[in-house]
């Protein structure tokens, strides 16, 4: 499967050569499937790192995995955005903050804070849904990233982004979509229906928003999807399974 092949090689550090630029597209459709095996590897890791260590410990430990799993590719393009959007007012100079590859205040506030918040949601993960959880938040954030693709317009003739407008097709959000909705409803129950529909939300109010701003969506606008998405599905899953216990019906796994 070209596609699944792609979109392993592009959104993770594993040794899997991507199609290249011709074949993005349709790799689209796989994201949420390397969301939910990224998320397997992290149920893995927490699951050893549980029986030696605190939580605290561990949180931190599956924060590192990721950015290490994902090449931080989508951290690194949140960051940018947070000096691009925010360090500019007009659209040009927006769009050339974004190229710059200096690390600016914002994109360090930014940063700080996106990654305080993931640790501190990893590592209060309410035992009744860790495991659902764990597996849902980015394979579902990365949903996220295909609906913004799907719906938003690309800003820039040229960049890394449009290697996923060429050759868009209905049938891979469809397929993306039914992958996150079942990984949703099967490991979290009715909880996990809600909170694909809060990274929904999350992609069309970002998409929204930065398409506002500068046109258009970019690669790095993708990658800011991704990382609030994540952050958001992991606090109010907390907040679901923790503060009101099985009010949304009981998750499978």
């Amino acid at each position: 499967m070209t596609g699944l092949r792609t979109a392993i090689g592009f959104l993770t550090i594993l040794p899997v050569a991507p199609a290249g630029q011709a074949g993005m597209a349709p790799a689209r459709a796989w994201f949420p499937l390397v969301g939910l095996g990224l998320g397997a590897i992290l149920l893995g890791l927490d699951t050893i790192a549980r029986e030696a260590l605190p939580a605290l410990v561990v949180g931190a430990i599956l924060v590192a995995a990721l950015l290490v799993l994902t090449r931080a590719i989508h951290t690194e393009g949140f960051l940018d955005c947070c000096d691009g959007l925010f360090g500019a007012f007009e659209r040009e100079e927006r769009l050339r903050i974004l190229r710059d590859p200096h690390v600016g205040a914002f994109a360090v506030i930014g940063g700080a804070a996106l990654l305080l918040l993931k640790w501190s949601a990893l590592a209060g993960l309410p035992d009744g849904a860790r495991t659902g959880l764990l597996l849902a938040f980015p394979t579902l954030s990365r949903f996220g990233m295909v609906a913004a693709m799907a719906l938003f317009p690309y800003a820039r003739a040229q960049g890394m982004g449009t290697a996923f407008q060429d050759g868009r097709h209905p049938w891979q959000v469809a397929v993306a979509f039914a992958i996150a909705a079942a990984v949703a409803v099967l490991f979290l129950g009715g909880g996990g229906a809600i909170l694909l529909g809060v990274a929904i939300a999350v992609a069309l109010g970002l998409g929204r928003w930065v398409t506002g701003l500068l046109g258009g969506m970019t690669g790095d606008a993708y990658g800011a999807v991704n990382e609030v998405g994540e952050v958001v599905v992991l606090v109010l899953g907390i907040a679901l399974f923790a503060a009101i216990p099985r009010v949304f019906g009981a998750p499978l796994w």
